[in-house]
């Protein structure tokens, strides 16, 4: 039967060749769209609701609101009293075969189920925690990497302020020099012109010593011996003249 099944699913999927082809190229058109760049939802921890273990608990919320509470269960029986009365679906070995699989199943979930589900739980968890692990130290390492990347822009804010500084010290350097070189030419000019001062009073002063001189020698060289001692006695008299009077005041 489920041979037959996989025979009827082939030659439908042949016969409809084109909509496949177009269902492909949709998913991948919708996986190369700007869709697939969405940020994906969290995956569940838990499997959603079930019934009868494998019926989901969405179904029969969807048939209750037109259906009531049994809709669901006479759709499903229903739907198999169709397959079974039209031969769609044809009990024979391959049913057996297929009631005898599931049910193992059902009792190997039932029995082994909790086990497996811990130990696959506690795979999960360890995965989880190295995994929230790694993720710790990668927030931690960026985290560094952030406050490396702040202290490295306050260090270039803080280069700009020191080369504001020096600038201002070289501005400060050259502006000393520039004084100091243009003290030095005044000092030097002053020096120069006091030495022009001092030369000019010298050739002033030499000037005058020899007109003096040699006025001197003239009068010295125009006085003959008689009017030397004319002028002698002429002194020696006033100068007695001068001692009559002083005496006459004196009694006086």
């Amino acid at each position: 039967m489920l041979s037959r099944l996989v025979i009827l699913s082939a030659n439908s999927l042949k016969s409809s060749g084109h909509l496949g082809a177009g269902l492909v190229q949709a998913s991948r058109s919708l996986h190369t769209s700007s869709q697939s760049l969405a940020p994906l939802p969290p995956l569940p921890e838990t499997g959603g609701k079930v019934r009868h273990g494998f019926f989901p608990e969405e179904l029969f919320q969807l048939l209750y609101p037109k259906t009531g509470v049994t809709g669901p269960y006479m759709l499903g029986t229903g739907l198999l009293t169709y397959l079974l009365s039209k031969e769609i679906y044809v009990i024979n070995h391959e049913t057996f075969i297929a009631i005898s699989v599931l049910s193992i199943i059902v009792y190997g979930v039932k029995k082994f189920g909790p086990s497996v589900a811990a130990f696959a739980d506690k795979i999960a968890e360890e995965k989880v925690a190295k995994a929230q692990e790694v993720k710790d130290h990668a927030i931690t390492v960026l985290t560094q990497a952030i406050e490396g990347e702040k202290k490295e822009q306050w260090r270039v804010a803080g280069r700009s302020m020191l080369f504001d500084a020096k600038r201002n010290n070289v501005a400060r350097i050259l502006e000393t020099n520039y004084r100091e070189r243009l003290h030095t030419v005044t000092n030097d000019v002053k020096r120069r012109l006091d030495y022009q001062i001092a030369l000019q009073d010298l050739q002033r002063r030499m000037a005058q010593e020899h007109m003096v001189n040699w006025v001197e020698k003239s009068v010295v060289g125009s006085i003959t011996p008689q009017q030397e001692k004319e002028s002698i006695a002429k002194c020696i008299t006033d100068l007695k003249a001068l001692a009559k009077a002083t005496q006459a005041k004196a009694t006086v």
